[in-house]
């Protein structure tokens, strides 16, 4: 009864049959494509392009097409998908998120559902990580497309817009997850639509979609511009912050690594700049460098959060450990730390775009991805992106002995142990790859392996353009590499000759990641295709993990038991506390990125909003209607305010209304005073002044002739919609920073974000439409019929989501008894509250 109850509710199981079939169907086809000549395999791609003209849809397709892939690839790469790289290859096709270990060919999976995808026209994009993996992947399964008659493109940062605009063209197109969405925010930043590279998004596969859509998805891509502000505050505050004591001035949260001050931190802070309230609204710039200064020196860690290389600070991905060259951390963090440094601080930016890779990705018509590790964060995938996950299974069992952690009492001793455990390895030839979390990790076990004058290779984020060499190395008989976290990912560590026989690779973790998924990750590396491996973690109870989920009463007991440093515990029950503090932060990081995109989707839909006018801009000949139903909104809203429904008409004031309608939309020969209007109701004189709008642009058309006047338009309204679009993405952002604010005062602030950004949107909306109004009125055309870049723009790396701001002591100046109500309304008493 179990048994049927499992099966009739194990999506995954039910899945994989249906496409064990599919791809024994598949299979059936083999003999039949290997008696096609080169020329006739070929032949199929036209064929099919022909019946899905005639209607045949893509499922239709499937069968066959993927048939003639594979027999393709055996042809061109030597390579012939196994039957578990079909039921990938379906998963994918569907919309899936295709969970492949390590080593089973996802990348050789991939080619048959771009492939099918591909025949309709519309383009498929393969997304990779990084750029070396998107040109080895263009270049090998290229070949394969290339035989079969498809077009594959290769877009990479720095190439010009017609290259990119030819990549994006191609049938297939191969592209880093970052240079795809900035290209989209470059697109919607053209002023000529020739100028635009991507055509709209169709399908993409994404690899490593884990590390894409869930490690990035908090980061927002920003196209930022320079906005000129003083550098002065930035060395005040980092000088003021020098002299602040932990726990005394300031208090900094491990966990949710919030860093503020304390009350005497503030009054030395008022002492500092010379300011009575370091709360009042003229000293919130104050406040905002000080807060800076505190999370550079507080929260971020030279050689793990960023290094300093020629004189300049680099971001560390916290996730992949590589340098984020060119990338900057925006609202003046980066600033900030250049101060704490003692670099040369560079011009703060100003947002111009943006878009979180959640929403970019959204934007496809159909989404998959593939990756090892995906399990651990289906919740995610379905409710974010409506993508299942399914598990493929194996081409060969896995047969890897993935051992209990080692947990010992202190850092100091599993380092020993670590270093041991290498050194014995090292001396039977087996190749070892050693995972750490952080840079400074890989240089310290580096140190402790040179002393011991043991060879290897160290792969952070200050060595990583040889980062694939070094990692295909890695499975070299005597081989020892220490990598920060995932770096290499994507490609394969092969075993050299006589490995197999020595147990297969050793991957040894020194500490466990936040993630259970990239855990698994650096796990994968090893026991690849049925080869044999060995993993083990090394922890200690002063970890990251362990201390911010309370280690101490492990420690205690260590203590008690009389154990020492040499010795580890192999307990289940800490093992399974680790996992559940794992589960703990995924949940707490999923609810954040959850959140930003409730966040993220009011400034969405408004995004969706412009960038589809601007497009109508950017693409219509003639834009005099949508020029009028402008100045007809405008006409209309200014005279509402002049003439007010509780008003009596005797009270109006028209006289007022003249002033601006001769200042706005007249020339100043046109003479038109306020007796014209007298004993109208307020729709005859917004008819009224309609009418003298229309006159006027009648005459200017006729002076300056149809074709001027039409560009004369363009210009005037993507000058209008960029320079305001600009204006709300920064005025956005400062209000989602204080938003958290108003919980204090028992509003949800989601939702008065969402009123107050909508609020914020209709009041652009109607400042494009007077800019248009006035400009199209009263500028002259011989001047302004350039269209000109309101900006000109960067990529830049952002903060990532930041932790909601802790609430402030309120300061005011009245002496607080200590049993009176506390002044900032808590209900509680001051001594409780406040006062503590």
């Amino acid at each position: 009864m179990l048994g049927i109850f499992n099966k009739v509710f194990d999506f995954n199981k039910r899945t994989l049959n249906r496409y064990e079939k599919m791809a024994d169907q598949i299979n059936a086809l083999g003999p039949e494509m290997e008696k096609l000549s080169d020329q006739e395999l070929k032949g199929k791609t036209t064929e099919f392009v022909e019946r899905l003209e005639k209607g045949e849809t893509l499922d239709d397709l499937l069968i066959e097409s993927y048939a003639v892939v594979r027999e393709a690839a055996r042809r061109v790469l030597g390579l012939y998908p196994y039957k578990v790289q079909l039921m990938g290859a379906i998963a994918l096709h569907e919309g899936n998120i295709a969970e492949m270990k390590t080593g089973e060919g996802k990348t050789l999976t991939s080619t048959m559902p771009v492939y099918l995808n591909a025949l309709t026209g519309k383009g498929v994009h393969v997304v990779t990580v990084n750029e070396y993996l998107a040109t080895r992947d263009a270049t090998e399964m290229g070949k394969v497309f290339e035989f079969l008659g498809l077009t594959v493109g290769l877009n990479l940062n720095g190439l010009s817009k017609e290259e990119k605009r030819k990549a994006y063209a191609a049938d297939i197109t191969y592209s880093t997850n970052n240079e795809l969405g900035f290209d989209y925010l470059r697109d919607n930043m053209v002023l000529y639509k020739e100028d635009k590279v991507q055509r709209p998004l169709h399908f993409a596969v994404i690899d490593e979609v884990d590390s894409i859509l869930i490690d990035e998805a908090r980061t927002p891509l920003i196209i930022s511009g320079q906005a000129a502000k003083s550098t002065k505050l930035y060395l005040q505050a980092n000088v003021f912050v020098r002299t602040l004591k932990k726990d005394v001035d300031y208090t900094f949260d491990e966990k949710t690594k919030a860093v503020q001050l304390t009350e005497e931190g503030m009054t030395k802070a008022e002492r500092a700049f010379n300011i009575e309230n370091l709360f009042d609204l003229k000293n919130v710039t104050i406040n905002h460098h000080i807060s800076n200064a505190l999370k550079a020196h507080a929260v971020m860690k030279r050689d793990v959060d960023y290094v300093v290389e020629d004189g300049q600070v680099v971001i560390v991905d916290q996730f992949t450990g590589r340098l984020m060259k060119g990338r900057r951390y925006s609202d003046g963090l980066h600033q900030a730390i250049e101060a704490k440094e003692g670099l040369e601080i560079q011009n703060e930016s100003m947002t111009l775009a943006t878009i979180t890779f959640q929403n970019y990705f959204r934007m496809y018509e159909k989404l998959a991805g593939m990756t090892g590790t995906a399990k651990t964060e289906e919740e995610e995938f379905r409710n974010i992106y409506n993508m299942q996950v399914v598990v493929i299974p194996t081409n060969k069992p896995v047969i890897r002995d993935d051992r209990p952690d080692l947990i010992y009492r202190t850092m100091e001793g599993k380092f020993r142990a670590v270093v041991k455990d290498i050194e014995q390895r090292h001396m039977i030839g087996q190749p070892v790859l050693v995972g750490t979390v952080a840079v400074e990790t890989s240089e310290y076990i580096s140190s402790l392996l040179k002393k011991k004058g043991i060879p290897h290779n160290v792969l952070n984020a200050k060595n990583h353009a040889k980062e694939a060499e070094i990692i295909e190395q890695a499975g070299q008989k005597g081989a020892v590499t220490i990598a920060t976290n995932m770096a290499g990912r994507g490609t394969d560590i092969k075993l050299g000759e006589g490995v197999k026989e020595l147990g297969g690779l050793a991957v040894i973790g020194t500490e466990r990641h936040e993630s259970r998924r990239i855990d698994n990750q650096l796990r994968g590396r090893s026991g690849r295709q049925g080869d044999p491996g060995v993993t083990q973690f090394y922890l200690s109870m002063e970890d990251e993990l362990m201390r911010r989920f309370g280690s101490e009463s492990m420690m205690n007991m260590m203590d008690r038991l009389g154990m020492d440093d040499s010795q580890p515990i192999q307990s289940k029950m800490v093992s399974r506390a680790v996992e559940s503090a794992q589960k703990r932060v995924e949940g707490n990081n999923f609810d954040a990125r959850k959140q930003l995109l409730q966040y993220d989707e009011v400034l969405r839909e408004q995004r969706e909003v412009i960038y589809k006018q601007r497009d109508e801009v950017l693409e219509s000949e003639n834009l005099r209607a949508k020029v009028e139903e402008m100045m007809k909104e405008t006409i209309d809203r200014v005279v509402a305010s002049f003439t007010p429904e509780e008003e009596l008409p005797e009270d109006w004031n028209l006289d007022g209304l003249v002033d601006w309608v001769k200042a706005n939309i007249l020339d100043e020969h046109t003479t038109f005073d306020a007796s014209e209007l007298k004993g109208k109701e307020s729709d005859e004189i917004a008819e009224i002044i309609w009418e003298k709008a229309k006159a006027r642009y009648d005459e200017k058309e006729e002076a300056f002739g149809e074709e001027k006047m039409r560009e004369f338009e363009r210009v005037i309204v993507l000058r209008a919609v960029d320079t305001k679009w600009m204006d709300h993405i920064d005025a956005m952002d400062q209000l989602r920073q204080g938003i958290h604010l108003r919980a204090y005062g028992q509003n949800d602030p989601l939702r008065e974000y969402q009123m107050e950004g909508y609020a914020m949107f209709e009041n652009m909306v109607a400042s494009i439409q007077e800019d248009v109004t006035k400009f199209i009125m009263k500028a002259e055309i011989q001047h302004n019929l350039k269209r000109q870049e309101v900006a000109k723009g960067e990529a830049v790396q952002p903060k990532e989501g930041d932790a909601p701001a802790k609430k402030k002591p309120v300061r005011k100046k009245v002496n607080v008894g200590r049993n009176d109500p506390c002044p900032c309304g808590s209900g509680k008493k001051y001594k409780h509250c406040c006062g503590r």
